[in-house]
């Protein structure tokens, strides 16, 4: 009997032994949710990440990418707020400048920016607008001295093809229609190519990366009217920069503090991925030295340069102190914004 005892005390031992070794993610499945549909850039991004991080997580977990559009992703980033639990299962991908609603204390956003916890995200994203080159407006003196504004297209207003408009009327004085409530970016570019907008507000690594844009570049489809990168970018060096069009229009210095406000939004990068608030420190750990291999996979940057994807790593920790920095603005600012956003 004292031998019975001693083998099974020696074989709990060993089971609860081997259980405290199992790694945690082994036989689990994180959810990398997008606040946009199947096709657009942070989509594309998820996918790609989500392909090559498992292999860097200990028990090498299941990866799908769910889409949670709605809001200019303002829903999913309710969600990873307010429902998903912060078990190191969920993350989510929304829009570098979605803290503007938070800002300007829009219903819509029912979460915390600087609360989250930041993973890490990937290529510093200056906005450029194109234009449709069948329009009138061949520059942004052209859209200056309209009769009839151009239309742009936009997804929310915490999307850069809200804000980036507003932007430019605050600035340069040049006037937008603009139509919101799209889905999702295709939507946008899918009215382009009907003729119901003429321009859009996007980052320039998405310009670059994908379809419909290498085709709209091939065939002349639109123009690029304005960047908003700190010095012009080589692929398209002849656009200005919106710096060399407020030199231009001689731009108050009040209205040029807005704008570095706001172009502080590319320091987020092409794809801010979150986790819910109060994820235990093992857990960001984990994730974020996960994100951060995944993406300097020497597969992964092969695969993104296939795909003309611009590929820069932006720790989560520079991302969570910015998301702080960003929060803590002056009224002064926050009364601008609100002028500058038609609240």
């Amino acid at each position: 009997m004292r031998n019975f005892l001693l083998i099974l005390l020696s074989f709990l031992g060993m089971s609860a032994n081997l259980q405290a070794q199992t790694p945690y993610y082994q036989g689990k499945t994180i959810r990398f949710v997008v606040g946009y549909p199947a096709g657009s850039g942070h989509d594309l991004w998820a996918r790609l990440v989500a392909s090559y991080m498992p292999k860097y997580l200990a028990g090498n977990p299941n990866i799908i990418v769910q889409n949670m559009p709605g809001a200019g992703s303002a829903v999913a980033a309710n969600y990873a707020f307010s429902v998903a639990k912060p078990d190191g299962l969920t993350t989510v991908v929304t829009n570098a400048g979605l803290y503007f609603d938070q800002l300007l204390g829009r219903k819509e956003v029912q979460s915390d920016w600087a609360k989250f916890t930041w993973i890490g995200s990937t290529t510093r994203s200056y906005p450029l607008m194109y234009m449709a080159a069948k329009s009138p407006y061949a520059n942004m003196n052209d859209v200056r001295t309209a009769a009839t504004p151009p239309k742009c297209g936009s997804t929310g207003t915490g999307n850069s093809g809200y804000y980036i408009p507003k932007l430019l009327e605050e600035t340069i004085g040049a006037k937008f229609q603009i139509v919101s409530g799209y889905q999702g970016g295709a939507d946008v570019d899918l009215a382009a190519e009907r003729g119901e907008i003429q321009c859009r507000a996007i980052s320039i690594p998405v310009y670059f990366s994908r379809e419909p844009y290498h085709t709209w570049r091939k065939t002349g489809f639109a123009r690029v009217l304005m960047q908003m990168s700190k010095k012009r970018d080589p692929r398209i060096a002849d656009t200005p920069t919106l710096n060399e069009l407020m030199d231009q229009y001689q731009t108050p210095a009040a209205s040029r503090r807005l704008a570095n406000v706001i172009q502080g939004t590319a320091d987020f990068g092409a794809f801010p991925m979150m986790a819910p608030p109060n994820l235990p420190a093992e857990y960001v750990k984990t994730l974020r030295a996960a994100f951060v291999k995944s993406v300097n996979d020497p597969e992964l940057l092969a695969e993104a340069k296939k795909k003309s994807m611009d590929v820069e790593l932006i720790t989560g920790d520079e991302i969570e102190a910015l998301a702080k920095e960003v929060m803590n603005q002056p009224a002064e600012i926050i009364g601008r914004l609100k002028k500058l956003l038609g609240e």
